[in-house]
């Protein structure tokens, strides 16, 4: 900030204002609200020597801003004209610098989670806020935006899906309205959809001494997913999933799962080249095996995180880093890539397991 004076927060109606931000859909102008503040200038200060190598657009809400081009041109840009409605991009209109030629309110916003939030807005076919939403909606139910959080977009799983993929998979998802109380998917069964939770809030439980009752895990709530560990290793469920309140899921099918949202995000990686991350710094081991199976026999200098266990070991990885998963087969370290990518860390599967590296 500027003057070192605390920012002040700015309403969606405010933002609003702005282009494109105001093609955003209700709940997502919401979530950017949220992040976005006010920024006062002084006058004869440059608001553009911050900007982030052109990741940012930066929004003029009051005074008068004079810019100079690269060809040594000026303008001045007053707040609340039609000009003001778009972004002063220094990059991309080859600003040379600015000038607040009178106090200033600005406010900035991350240009790739804009992005990321109009191109889930338009492809899953949700209403901007300006417009009535009859106008857009292309289901028979109404796909919640709200239930894609931008912040996960921008960095969990579906920030790897391909944006060919995307309207391919809200084509595809199902809606499905439950009760509280009911099962959802059963521990030891198939592996047959992954899910969504559009409304409401779900119980994650486990047995793991039959002899005993079933130990609850974690309660997930709206834009959690679950069930893609059966899905992404093809194997059975490891954990029961019971909602606790009555509400909407959508459910993609396990076949469509594996083509959209599975295949596009595990990267397979070859011994060694593997071997050579490794040694140069850029990567890390990571065993998903039980830990009898680490302790008899691992690959030297890798971390053992079991699957079954891999989320409680997430706030001890390092998302600076790239770890290559392993386990026998790849299937185990399957799953564990996908759950790692749904939580913004980089992971690659070692081809073949530890078999290749026997």
């Amino acid at each position: 900030m500027d003057d070192n004076r605390d920012p002040i927060s700015i309403s969606k109606s405010a933002l609003a204002q702005f282009e494109p931000v105001a093609r955003l859909s209700p709940s997502r102008l919401e979530e950017l609200a949220a992040v976005c503040f006010i920024e006062q200038v002084s006058k004869n200060l440059d608001p553009t020597r911050m900007m982030n190598n052109g990741m940012q657009a930066l929004y003029v809400v009051a005074g008068d801003l004079g810019i100079r081009y690269d060809n040594g041109n000026k303008v001045i840009l007053r707040a609340g004209t039609d000009a003001a409605k778009h972004p002063v991009d220094a990059g991309r209109l080859k600003i040379k610098d600015t000038i607040a030629l009178t106090p200033l309110e600005i406010v900035r916003i991350d240009l790739d989670l804009l992005d990321i939030m109009l191109t889930w807005d338009q492809l899953s076919g949700y209403p901007p806020a300006q417009l009535p939403e009859t106008k857009l909606v292309k289901k028979e139910f109404k796909l919640d935006a709200a239930s894609f959080n931008a912040f996960k977009l921008q960095n969990g799983v579906f920030n790897k899906l391909p944006a060919a993929n995307i309207e391919a998979m809200f084509a595809r998802m199902q809606p499905l309205e439950v009760q509280a109380g009911q099962t959802i998917i059963t521990q030891g069964q198939e592996g047959d959809y992954y899910y969504l939770i559009q409304e409401g809030s779900a119980i994650v439980s486990r047995v793991k001494d039959p002899s005993q009752g079933a130990i609850v895990l974690a309660e997930i709530f709206k834009g959690a997913g679950f069930g893609e560990e059966a899905l992404a290793s093809d194997t059975k469920r490891n954990a029961t999933v019971t909602m606790k309140t009555s509400g909407q899921l959508l459910r993609l099918k396990k076949q469509d799962f594996v083509e959209l949202l599975k295949a596009p995000i595990i990267n397979m990686i070859v011994l060694r080249d593997a071997q050579a991350k490794v040694a140069s710094g850029a990567a890390e081991w990571l065993d998903v095996r039980f830990e009898s199976e680490y302790a008899y026999h691992h690959i030297e200098g890798a971390i053992n995180a079991p699957l079954h266990e891999l989320r409680s070991y997430l706030s001890q990885l390092d998302n600076t880093k790239q770890y290559i998963v392993y386990c026998q087969t790849g299937r185990r370290s399957s799953a564990a890539a996908f759950i790692l990518a749904q939580h913004g860390l980089k992971a690659m599967v070692l081809e073949g397991g530890t078999r290749s590296a026997s």
